[in-house]
């Protein structure tokens, strides 16, 4: 019994001594903001005042039009009165999980879907590759002249996506493009808007817009290596190869996993090229990804029609996206720790 009640008030005392920590810590935080001198206080509301128009921003562009297109996810545009004859007002009608239900049992997109998801694993693994093989070459002793490279690698990112597309088409067009006449006189005729080749030529041009600007994020993360690492592996008797391998890439696993989440996201958003090629190849339909599918949607071309439906493909292919990136940091996360 004595044991018994030495231990209840031992954690009594040690619940009120907490109690009385947190107490002090509160009152001397008060006692702290209470002598902050006018100037201390002065630069404190700065500082706030600085921040706000960032936040107002970010409220404004971006968490207030994500909070209205959940909202207008549950309603669809249907039209009232008009009699026999049709017609009526558009007004917005509450369907709840009807735009939803629509999504998900709708074979064009899911059709949509399996284009993107074909396209991510063919040009994700071909950019990733191809911006890591160009960031280590920049970074070895071989390249002279590494800012004139790396400008000219990145420029392609600073197209914008829409004028890339329309670049591209041009240099796909059978009629007037040089590359699909110059491989003809060598007696290779190639259709890029095929059946069959579409879905590369759009490869092609992602690849080539954006490889640049993940070699970027490879290159800052081989010059952020410590060259004592090179020093000890040289001293080893290792090579350039060996370097390359041993020292650089388990280095740049971090950067690797921030482009292929960048990457996996960006690609399953797929709208420009085939929005682009869409005006030259007719076979390319307004649901073909599902982001022309929701932009279609919402300008009245596909049924039902309206920004309720819209928003719910939108809200849908979110979700996706999350779930790849989120399987795939996973999957990276255990081959790692493997």
């Amino acid at each position: 019994m004595v044991t018994v009640t030495s231990s209840v008030t031992s954690a009594e005392t040690g619940v009120h001594a907490q109690t009385a920590a947190s107490g002090v810590a509160n009152t001397n935080t008060r006692r702290v903001k209470e002598r902050m001198s006018p100037a201390a206080k002065r630069e404190e509301r700065t500082g706030w005042l600085f921040m706000l128009p960032f936040v107002l921003l970010f409220l404004l562009v971006f968490i207030i039009p994500i909070i209205y297109a959940i909202y207008s996810s549950f309603f669809q545009q249907v039209a009232t009165g008009g009699g026999a004859y049709g017609g009526g007002e558009l007004v917005n009608k509450f369907v709840g999980l009807e735009n939803f239900r629509y999504v998900i049992t709708s074979g064009a997109f899911w059709a949509g879907m399996g284009r993107v998801l074909l396209y991510t694993l063919i040009q994700v693994p071909i950019m990733i590759i191809s911006a890591l093989v160009l960031a280590m070459l920049i970074d070895s002793l071989i390249v002279k002249h590494v800012s004139g490279f790396r400008l000219g690698y990145f420029l392609p990112y600073a197209i914008p996506g829409v004028i890339a597309s329309i670049i591209w088409v041009y240099l796909y067009n059978g009629q007037i493009s040089p590359i699909v006449k110059g491989l003809a006189a060598l007696g290779i005729n190639v259709d890029f808007f095929a059946n069959n080749v579409v879905l590369a030529s759009m490869v092609n041009i992602t690849t080539w817009t954006f490889t640049g600007y993940n070699m970027l994020i490879f290159l800052s993360a081989l010059q952020a290596i410590p060259h004592e690492l090179y020093e000890a592996a040289r001293i080893d008797g290792a090579n350039g190869w060996q370097v390359a391998m041993k020292v650089k890439l388990p280095n740049v696993r971090g950067a690797a996993l921030l482009a292929m989440l960048l990457s996996i996201v960006g690609t399953i958003q797929l709208f420009n090229e085939p929005q682009v090629m869409q005006t030259a190849d007719p076979a390319i339909s307004s649901s073909y990804t599902p982001m022309m599918m929701a932009f279609n949607t919402s300008r009245g071309f596909l049924t039902p029609k309206g920004d309720g439906p819209a928003n719910a493909i939108a809200i849908v292919m979110a979700v996706i996206a999350g779930l790849l990136a989120m399987i795939y940091a996973f999957v990276e996360r255990k081959v790692n720790e493997s």
